[in-house]
């Protein structure tokens, strides 16, 4: 069993930076690549970033480039999204995901590759 936690999550200001942080435990950090999912009501869920398991490779949704840089730190098992010059529009749930070996040759973009899933955190952008 894997078990991510998001946290970070908030209410900021358009043009603010925030910080999301995805902690991983249940399995060997190293062998899982990681991706960053958002989701408003009632939409579906979209990709915004991965990072390989290597931790080399690192994709992103057009939406997210220069604005969103994904890192991890492997001796925590953590995974962060830094989320720069935040816009309302990126107002939504944002969750981690997790699949062994993933993310190395190719990011892995839909929700149904991933096995294992955070519970989500919201983020909120005012105008």
């Amino acid at each position: 069993q894997v078990q991510l936690v998001e946290s970070g999550g908030g209410l900021v200001q358009a043009g603010d930076s925030l910080s999301l942080s995805c902690q991983f435990s249940g399995r060997s950090f190293s062998n899982y690549g990681v991706a960053w999912f958002r989701q408003d009501p009632g939409k579906d869920r979209d990709f915004v970033g991965s990072i390989s398991w290597i931790g080399d490779r690192i994709y992103y949704a057009d939406s997210a480039k220069g604005r969103f840089f994904i890192t991890r730190d492997t001796t925590k098992k953590i995974t962060y999204l830094q989320m720069n010059n935040v816009r309302p529009d990126d107002t939504a749930v944002y969750y981690c995901a997790a699949e062994w070996g993933a993310g190395q040759n190719y990011p892995l973009r839909r929700p149904d590759e991933y096995d294992w899933w955070g519970q989500g955190t919201q983020v909120t952008v005012s105008t």
